[in-house]
């Protein structure tokens, strides 16, 4: 039985990376195995080859695919909410960069308007490990590539308690553009003790909206 699960999107995920249940859910609800048996005919042996099921698999993994294809998890949806609540509608693209695209409600005769872009740092930024592993930061920003908001999702850094969980760090971010230097130091504030987990956070932010903008444009660019 063909499913999804939002593991499967990005493969560079380790194990060990995995967020807690509820976080991101599957994109395609799994099936679970059960229901009716099926007898096997007198004279067939188990597990013998069956053209019929194989096309029946096959048909089956293709319709999971398209399904899941723009759809945005309600759990994904309610922490793009928390940056972009003016947004009427979310769109998960996964076609390249895998991002979100937030739509403001369309006007009478008009198609939907792009208002911003969102992204999870892990997705984008997967190669990038902090003190104890990797930091999920979902990172907003608008299409003209200044950042609307921050929110750090997960890691296992010892001493995120006095650095990247307090307030005072995604609250750095907004209103700065991905041209901005974007470094401990220099426009984000230092945290003595926490320098790793620091500046592995914000690598992680300003790379991957870099990265986003980049292939944002270039497929704009494509598209004329």
């Amino acid at each position: 039985m063909a499913y999804i699960e939002w593991a499967s999107t990005a493969p560079n995920r380790r194990v060990s990376d995995r967020r807690p249940p509820g976080l991101r859910g599957s994109a395609v609800p799994c099936a679970v195995p059960g229901g009716t048996r099926h007898r096997t005919p007198a004279g067939a042996r188990r597990g013998a080859f069956r053209p019929g099921r194989l096309v029946f698999l096959l048909v089956l993994s293709a319709g999971a695919a398209g399904f899941s294809q723009g759809l945005v998890s309600p759990a994904d949806e309610a922490a793009l909410r928390r940056l972009l609540p003016q947004a009427d509608h979310f769109e998960l693209h996964e076609r390249g960069t895998r991002h979100f695209r937030a739509f403001g409600e369309p006007r009478a005769g008009a198609a939907p308007r792009l208002i911003g872009l969102a992204f999870f740092t892990t997705d984008l930024t997967p190669r990038i490990y902090a003190y104890k592993g990797r930091i999920t930061s979902l990172v907003a920003m608008d299409p003209a590539g200044r950042l609307i908001g921050v929110q750090v999702v997960h890691h296992y850094e010892p001493f995120g308690y006095f650095s990247i969980d307090l307030p005072g760090f995604p609250r750095q971010f907004a209103g700065r553009s991905i041209l901005d230097p974007l470094e401990v130091g220099r426009d984000v504030d230092a945290v003595s003790r926490a320098t790793i987990t620091m500046e592995a956070a914000t690598r992680a932010i300003r790379q991957g909206a870099r990265r986003l903008a980049r292939d944002f444009l270039a497929e704009q660019h494509a598209d004329r």
